[in-house]
């Protein structure tokens, strides 16, 4: 599984980023958590606002900050 992390570094990309290493952890997983900091690749998912969180290159979450819970439902369906 791979989930990445849509953003430009700010402090809410941060925080989704740290929220999705959590989750990951908590549920005992193989998943790489990578971030996405160029504005071309953002764009090419069409994502307009970030953070953004995208699951093996599907975007699930735009706009907010998910918590780890959310993203823990995610992966797990």
């Amino acid at each position: 599984m791979k989930i990445e992390i849509l953003g430009m570094g700010c402090p809410k990309c941060k925080h989704l980023t740290a929220n999705a290493e959590a989750a990951v952890k908590e549920l005992n997983i193989a998943a790489e958590v990578a971030k996405v900091t160029d504005i071309g690749k953002i764009t090419e998912y069409g994502v307009m606002m970030t953070p953004a969180l995208a699951i093996d290159g599907k975007v699930v979450s735009a706009g907010r900050v998910l918590s780890k819970d959310d993203i823990k439902k995610i992966i797990s369906k």
